[in-house]
């Protein structure tokens, strides 16, 4: 396994794929676009994702795009996984994962994550030279 993976790791992955821009929410978080598309999503605290045992909202939890149902399914019904997801994204193609549990998952791990994201939303175009490049 490679170091486990780490914030700094999102930033530097998704940033890292072709074509894409990072733009600021409306309060100070991070989402990363392809062409115009969000792909990873630093968002604020909100009430679907709160700690069980105090009622506090999560202040770091990161949405990853994913390519289908299944794909999500697989993420957030594996035990061993980090990722969840709320009713709130109930038919939304995405997970969600802690930053606090990043490391739970390698960086090779998280750079599959990040590339399968970005793969979700890019234009057929660039997948296709994208992929084409990984050969």
């Amino acid at each position: 396994m490679t170091e486990p993976a780490r914030v700094e790791d999102v930033h530097a992955l998704a940033s890292a794929m072709p074509h894409v821009t990072s733009v600021e929410g409306p309060k100070g978080n991070t989402v990363y676009q392809v062409g115009g598309k969000s792909f990873v999503f630093f968002r604020t605290p909100q009430p679907d994702a709160r700690d069980p045992e105090t009622g506090e909202k999560y202040p770091d939890v990161i949405m990853f795009w994913v390519e289908s149902e299944e794909d999500k399914d697989a993420l957030v019904h594996d035990p061993t996984s980090p990722f969840f997801t709320t009713p709130r994204f109930d038919g939304h193609l995405s997970v969600l994962l802690r930053a606090a549990h990043l490391d739970r998952l390698s960086r090779d791990e998280l750079a599959e994550i990040v590339q399968d994201a970005w793969l979700s939303r890019a234009s057929q175009r660039r997948r296709e030279k994208w992929l084409a490049q990984q050969r």
